[in-house]
């Protein structure tokens, strides 16, 4: 079926139809681009938002990490690190980038340690929107897969809600492309939230949480969890209702914050499961921060259907469509795997 491509092109997609939309509000949504919202691609090529870009940067990285193995912390950070600086200085960074991204990247690029570098107090959903590879990698560990998962997002999101958000997302990802039936993910990401409220990962994280009005690394990471648990309440709440015309974020959040973003793009999708399209759609005809909820909910979509439930022509059309093939490509062959961790 090909997921991992699904889901690389699958984030893209959204990300391209939501960008134009992205600080509209729903009537003016629907004033230019009718009830539906944006519903073609728009350009040749269609171009995306630093949500694509830094996706691609975290699968380019895990490509080359995992042809050097064992796969680890300390393998892997310098590499994200100098993709996140070849990202800052791209002439192709100008599709209205975060500010925490910037200047965490800045920081980076300056050679702070990382744990200096990153806004310590920000967890808007750049730390998400771009953990959909990790989640991708065949043959993880569940403790390496949610490690690497907050890890990517802690190197410009220090806030513990979003290492929480970014671990739910990349393991949505995963059982989705694993298998798991659509009904049964807000359940599974609830029992995630559950099961991980004390787990620090230290290997991955060091010393991020000694941060102010924290007395231990457990009471950091609880908060993150306990923000996720919220959200997915909201999420049942907003799946139950069953609203597939009105605006996604009217119950599960506007999407600037992480796990906002996450539960936006999960109803998206669990309000169409079998038809992306669709699930794309109604991201991008939102209030909010309306690429990030479609790339999100894209990710998704293609993870749980495949590359070929997308329009066939839109692969051709879309802007780094050959990063997006080379990551998909690779993690579609069942041969490749992520190398043992070591531990």
């Amino acid at each position: 079926m090909r997921r991992a491509s699904g889901a690389m092109f699958g984030l893209a997609y959204g990300d391209s139809l939501g960008a134009p939309t992205e600080f509209l509000t729903m009537k003016q949504i629907h004033r230019r681009f009718g009830d539906h919202g944006p519903t073609q691609l728009n350009g040749d090529p269609a171009l995306v938002t630093d949500d694509t870009q830094m996706a691609i940067a975290v699968g380019l990285a895990l490509l080359d990490a995992l042809e050097n193995p064992p796969f680890t912390p300390d393998l892997i950070t310098p590499m994200w690190r100098r993709r996140f600086v070849d990202w800052l200085n791209s002439p192709d960074n100008n599709r209205a980038p975060g500010n925490t991204c910037l200047r965490a990247c800045g920081n980076l690029e300056a050679g702070m340690p990382w744990v200096d570098a990153t806004v310590a107090g920000s967890k808007g959903c750049g730390a998400n929107m771009r953990v959909a590879p990790v989640g991708l990698v065949p043959g993880m560990s569940d403790e390496t897969r949610a490690g690497a998962s907050q890890l990517q997002a802690a190197l410009t999101h220090g806030h513990p809600t979003g290492l929480a958000a970014s671990e739910l997302t990349a393991f949505a990802v995963r059982w989705l492309a694993d298998g798991m039936d659509p009904s049964d993910l807000p359940e599974a990401l609830r029992a995630r939230c559950h099961d991980q409220r004390g787990t620090y990962h230290e290997r991955w994280l060091g010393t991020l949480w000694q941060q102010p009005g924290m007395d231990a690394p457990e009471t950091f990471v609880a908060r993150g969890w306990d923000e996720c648990l919220a959200v997915l309440d909201r999420l049942d709440e907003a799946v139950a209702r069953g609203d597939r015309a009105s605006d996604p974020c009217e119950i599960t959040g506007a999407g600037w914050v992480a796990e906002e973003a996450l539960a936006s793009g999960l109803l998206c999708f669990l309000l169409f499961p079998e038809e992306p399209v669709e699930a794309i759609w109604r991201g991008a005809a939102s209030s909010g921060d309306s690429d990030s909820i479609a790339c999100l909910a894209g990710a998704f979509a293609g993870a749980h259907l495949g590359m070929d439930a997308w329009p066939r022509e839109w692969s051709a059309r879309i802007e780094y469509a050959a990063d997006l093939a080379r990551i998909g490509g690779a993690w579609d062959r069942p041969e490749v795997s992520a190398a043992p961790s070591g531990r």
